[in-house]
């Protein structure tokens, strides 16, 4: 088979820069036809500079990154700085990037770039809030029919959320861009807490990451070394969940992962529970499942793919 086209759309993010590491690792499963930078874990002139950082990390200065939208649809602009640093990417020493940003707004790649596929051939991958998503579809409606799938991290049920009581970040971050998207009548995958919170890079793990004795592997345990902290401390887990890379080892892997078809929909207007992923897991309404649900994972086969193909950096 062809590798599947796909668009990351980031806002990375030490886990966001793992999940476009095993992506550029992957030509075989993988082509990225582009990465589009979205204002979510850090501002957007930081998420488009660490995504570059990652793409040279990699040795992939071919791969064009756009800048997308700076902030939500509807709503200030909330960070995770407490989580992943100042920069998004504390942890390693990385140098600032020496490519430049693609010339146009990531809003606008993604319209050209689903109109240039023919239908029903190009997957979205996001991995953070939905803005730029959102703001295509809007504009562009027509190109909706031009998505294969959209598979992305986000949203929590029983796990609940980790920047509110109910809700997930990237969720929370633009609820009103999420709404468009689990409404848009595509294939969705999504990957909510419930399973990256078994994701764990406990020390074992993130001791194979540093003996790959490589700059793609130096850094990732770096990263993890870095935001590990907060989580270990919040959930007294064993080590850091790593959320996005589950998006890109499903694309590779998808039978390390299990989960049911259920009907999702966003919450929008309670205070309360605003940026909730309401999941009906047990059928108890009549609406039409909308998405692929994940709620579990076959932890050691993620890692073992993950630094399988690292080691290829």
């Amino acid at each position: 088979m062809p590798p599947r086209k796909i668009i990351i759309d980031t806002d990375p993010g030490q886990d966001d820069a793992v999940a476009i590491l095993l992506a550029l690792a992957s030509p075989d499963e993988i082509e990225v036809l582009g990465i589009t930078a979205v204002a979510g874990n850090v501002p957007l002139a930081l998420t488009a500079k660490n995504a570059r950082i990652v793409c040279e990390l990699a040795g992939r200065t071919d791969v064009r990154v756009y800048a997308g939208c700076d902030k939500p649809l509807n709503r200030a602009l909330v960070t995770a700085e407490h989580v992943h640093g100042k920069t998004g990417l504390d942890g390693p020493v990385l140098p600032d990037p020496q490519m430049p940003l693609a010339d146009g707004h990531a809003v606008d790649f993604i319209i050209d770039t689903l109109r240039a596929e023919e239908p029903g051939t190009v997957t979205l991958c996001p991995l953070g809030p939905l803005t730029n998503i959102a703001t295509a579809f809007r504009k562009a409606p027509d190109i909706i029919d031009h998505v294969q799938e959209i598979v992305l991290m986000g949203g929590a049920y029983f796990e609940v959320g980790n920047i509110t009581p109910t809700a997930e970040f990237n969720i929370y971050v633009d609820p009103e861009a999420a709404d468009i998207v689990f409404k848009s009548g595509k294939p969705i995958v999504v990957m909510p807490l419930d399973v990256t919170h078994k994701a764990l890079v406990t020390k074992p793990r993130n001791d194979a990451f540093r003996a790959l004795d490589s700059k793609v592997g130096n850094a990732v345990a770096e990263m993890t070394d870095f935001f590990e902290r907060f989580d270990k401390e919040k959930y007294g887990s064993a080590g850091a969940p790593l959320h996005d890379p589950c998006v890109t080892a499903y694309l590779i892997r998808p039978e390390l992962f299990s989960g049911r078809r259920v009907n999702v929909e966003i919450e929008t207007g309670s205070d309360l529970t605003l940026g909730m992923t309401v999941a009906d897991w047990w059928g108890v309404t009549n609406r039409a499942p909308n998405a692929l649900f994940m709620g579990e994972i076959d932890a050691d086969g993620f890692f073992t793919l993950l630094t399988e193909r690292l080691a290829r950096l």
